[in-house]
């Protein structure tokens, strides 16, 4: 972890790739201008990580560019990914006073960090950025609760038909793309993700693969009928 180069606060909120995915969006260039003071922006080598389970929760990260993996680690050694960030989303919003879960860069990652106490104090003089981060928690609990739906009711096959259009429709928002799903994770991430060996994962992208629904490529899949894979994952 590393101070960007150009990590000192200045006028560049702005101008962010991630200000129209992210709860910035709801501040004006003054408001911005001031959110831009209270930030570091800070850089992450691919596989650093950003923090961990159960250490102090003292800052609050909006990511910026790249993608991180969010996991806990279990009693018994074993590792539970909980979830992936990506552009816009915000990290450490919980009001936990240590970290629940550890935090790793899948790639390089640029990221806001801001003290949690700064942090509250913009929020509580700003109350329509309050607004669009409640907005964006109910947003998260409800891909959590369908979380809970892939998990327990659904096939092999299914689970990682949904994992997939759930990332298109993410990834859609910041580059406009409809077909190619990006996948910075390793099958092992979406397997500790989905509750399902690496091995059944493989399996299951030779398998769709071979169907024709989809082709994979260095970098992750391009869906071939995304119309049969959505309905999949609606089931």
């Amino acid at each position: 972890m590393a101070i960007c180069p150009n990590g000192k606060p200045g006028n560049e909120c702005e101008h962010c790739q991630a200000r129209q995915l992210s709860v910035c969006a709801a501040l004006e260039p003054a408001e911005l201008a001031a959110f831009d003071r209270i930030a570091r922006k800070m850089c992450f080598a691919a596989k650093s990580t950003m923090f961990e389970q159960d250490e102090p929760s003292d800052v609050v990260y909006n990511i910026t560019s790249g993608a991180v993996r969010l996991y806990k680690l279990l009693p018994d050694g074993r590792r539970q990914v909980v979830g992936f960030a990506l552009t816009g989303d915000f990290l450490g919003l919980s009001m936990a006073e240590r970290n629940v879960f550890s935090a790793d860069a899948l790639g390089e990652v640029t990221a806001c960090q801001f003290s949690r106490h700064q942090f509250s104090d913009f929020v509580d003089t700003h109350p329509h950025l309050l607004r669009r981060l409640h907005a964006f928690a109910s947003h998260e609990l409800s891909i959590a609760q369908e979380q809970m739906v892939i998990l327990g009711r659904r096939t092999a096959e299914e689970k990682v038909v949904a994992f997939l259009i759930g990332l298109r429709d993410r990834w859609s928002r910041i580059d406009g793309s409809t077909l190619n799903v990006p996948l910075p994770m390793t099958r092992q991430d979406i397997g500790d993700f989905l509750g399902l060996t690496v091995e059944t994962v493989s399996r299951m992208f030779t398998r769709l693969a071979k169907q024709k629904a989809l082709v994979i490529t260095p970098d992750g899949v391009r869906l071939l009928d995304p119309a049969r894979l959505g309905a999949m994952a609606a089931t």
